[in-house]
């Protein structure tokens, strides 16, 4: 059977601020500089997901966008869009709100509900020029 990658692309704006407990004050500002403002900042969020699977004879389809698109939804979506990450999301309560971090909780959330397929890669686009793959590893 062939084996296929399917993709959706989803959209979401969040703040931030790039600051960890681990740093003193200076350490903070130093290493994240202007991200790491006290009042945060915000990102208009691109986020792909790729998914790898067989495609069913039947269907033609790896996985039908419909469900991928209502995963993404749940995963994504319901829990980050117009959220202040750093307070709304326990997952960064105790680590910094990076997109490397940022993409590991995505991950985390597909593999939890993804239906059917095999999760491939998490593509989360913070701005035009920073983009950080993930790939469970």
């Amino acid at each position: 059977m062939p084996v296929a990658y399917l993709s959706r692309t989803e959209h979401f704006s969040a703040a931030h601020r790039l600051n960890t407990p681990k740093l003193s004050e200076e350490e903070n500002k130093t290493l994240y500089g202007k991200c790491n403002h006290r009042h945060g900042h915000g990102h208009n969020y691109k986020v792909e997901v790729i998914v790898k699977g067989q495609i069913d004879p039947v269907t033609g389809m790896v996985l039908n966008i419909t469900e991928l698109k209502e995963c993404m939804k749940s995963a994504i979506i319901d829990l980050m869009d117009h959220k202040n990450l750093d307070v709304d999301v326990q997952y960064f309560h105790d680590k910094p709100s990076t997109a490397e971090n940022i993409a590991v909780f995505i991950w985390d959330n597909m593999q939890r509900i993804l239906p059917k397929g095999e999760l491939h890669e998490i593509r989360l686009h913070e701005t035009d020029n920073n983009v950080v793959l993930y790939r469970g590893e």
